[in-house]
């Protein structure tokens, strides 16, 4: 069987995979180490752990692989200043390996790596594959993206923004409640865990205006409450439904811009149950599993398929 092999070195995790020729999906992923109570790590750290981190993982994924072709990201986005040291790590590992098999490299963006995953993930391959365009969003610890996609028979997809955040992003603002209130970093599993404790009911109005949202006060927000003594699980909650409000008014705006469009939700934010809920309870909307949603080597992999004519 012909496997088809996705690297993919973000900024916190490493992460591989391989799709095969019958559609299989299997993957092995790391995230890197960040000390309690520190809120990320700088590019140099983040490359050396994933350089020590990647030939283990891959010994684990290939044994017995057949690969026909290796995917990879080597940038955050698909745009010419769009650039991350982190990335070089997975780039190098997968120009070794496709030369050494004498099999192609087919290089795409971090980006486009999560929304093919969360098209594979909820089987809506065919928005990718087709000639209509969809709306999808990216909420990540370094974007809140909302997009207009469009089938590329070069890239595979375009993205072109359609709104995004003017400050904070969506997954720093919860990993930055999360540290403060002694989360583990990266804190959003942890810190939906919290909120669904909280039994309070809060009614956020978003600061949004001209398709650009800010997040920069939801910090200061959650910062106040603490300083007053407030319960943990409500401060948590109260993050959460800052970005759920966030992401609701940029669904409105998109559908109202681009039209009525299927919606698509990708990035670790978007693996949050209770934005999840909420979004789906206005919209019909598809979302990525939540493996298949954070961080991830599927969507690299599922690239490399579509590039060499092996999903059609």
């Amino acid at each position: 069987m012909s496997d088809h092999l996705g690297i993919d070195t973000s900024n916190y995790t490493t992460s591989v995979a391989l799709v095969g020729e019958d559609g299989s999906l299997s993957q092995q992923k790391k995230l890197l180490p960040v000390k309690e109570g520190e809120r990320g790590l700088r590019q140099s750290e983040a490359l050396f752990h994933h350089t020590k981190i990647l030939p283990e993982l891959l010994e684990e994924l290939l044994v017995g692989a057949s690969l026909t072709a290796v995917g990879v990201s080597v940038r955050p986005r698909n745009i010419e200043s769009s650039y991350m040291p982190c990335f070089m790590a997975g780039h190098s590992a997968a120009r070794a390996i496709a030369a050494a098999c004498g099999i192609p490299l087919y290089e795409t963006s971090h980006q486009v790596g999560h929304i093919l995953a969360a098209l594979k993930s909820c089987n809506r391959l065919d928005l990718a594959l087709g000639k209509s365009p969809f709306i999808a969003f990216h909420f990540s610890g370094g974007t809140t993206d909302c997009l207009l996609v469009t089938p590329d028979p070069d890239e595979v997809i375009s993205c072109r923004e359609i709104s995004t955040s003017s400050d904070l992003k969506a997954g720093q603002a919860i990993d930055r409640v999360g540290v403060m209130l002694g989360l583990k970093f990266p804190c959003g599993v942890e810190l939906e865990k919290l909120a669904l404790k909280s039994r309070r009911e809060f009614r956020v109005r978003p600061s949004f205006k001209d398709g650009r949202c800010s997040l920069s006060g939801v910090e200061n927000i959650c910062r106040r409450m603490s300083d007053r003594g407030e319960d943990k699980p409500d401060i948590a909650l109260c993050c959460i439904k800052h970005i759920e409000a966030a992401a609701l008014a940029m669904t409105e705006y998109a559908l109202k811009e681009a039209g009525e469009l299927p919606l698509i939700y990708a990035g670790g934010v978007m693996s949050d149950g209770i934005i999840r809920k909420s979004i789906q309870s206005r919209y019909e909307a598809h979302f990525a599993e939540p493996a298949l949603s954070a961080d991830n080597a599927c969507g690299t992999a599922v690239y490399a398929a579509i590039k060499d004519g092996y999903i059609k």
